[in-house]
């Protein structure tokens, strides 16, 4: 009688029966990483659609930067502005500063590429500040919300303006498309 058969489905079944084992133990040797605390996270959220606006504000044409899909439309530009300038309504209540009258930077104040992208990150660079000065503890103090006149906690009013720069994002995505162009994140990675 022939042992081998036997022999290789034994040690088949041992070594599929160990591989659980060997799992768990690789398993437990990962560390989880902690959540983040809640301003970080509120941070990090600010400061990813931060860092995507700005990309597309040093990388799109300056010669295309006053391109509108239709004339009713904001122009590239222009939308960079209104979405960097709208930090300032998040801004300027959480740091106990007076409120904008305006809610739009003019163009004409931004006349070049470079007026622009130094704008949008002083602007983003003073929202990331605020939610640093305020801390863990800070978001969920209240604040007026400017638009909606209404008591809101610090971490929900930047979600709203994280969200908001977001929306302008999409649509920027849009004026890319329409130019030809790729947006930076869309482009593959190197």
């Amino acid at each position: 009688m022939n042992k081998a058969p036997f022999l290789t489905a034994t040690m088949l079944a041992v070594a599929i029966l160990s591989f659980p084992a060997h799992a768990q133990d690789a398993q437990k040797q990962m560390a989880i990483k902690a959540a983040d605390s809640p301003s970080q996270a509120v941070l990090e959220s600010w400061n990813d659609i931060a860092r995507k606006l700005i990309a597309m504000a040093e990388d799109f044409p300056e010669d295309k930067y006053d391109f509108k899909p239709t004339p009713a439309q904001r122009s590239f530009a222009q939308q960079l502005l209104h979405a960097a300038g709208a930090s300032y309504f998040f801004v300027n209540p959480v740091m106990n500063e007076k409120m904008l009258t305006e809610e739009d930077p003019k163009r004409e104040q931004y006349k070049t590429k470079a007026d622009v992208v130094a704008f949008m990150k002083k602007a983003f660079a003073d929202g990331a500040a605020a939610i640093q000065a305020k801390g863990d503890k800070g978001m969920s103090d209240l604040v007026v919300d400017p638009f909606a006149r209404q008591q809101v906690r610090i971490s929900d009013l930047a979600y709203g303006f994280i969200e908001h720069s977001g929306e302008h994002y999409g649509q920027l995505v849009v004026y890319y498309r329409l130019s030809g162009l790729v947006p930076p994140e869309s482009r593959p990675k190197k």
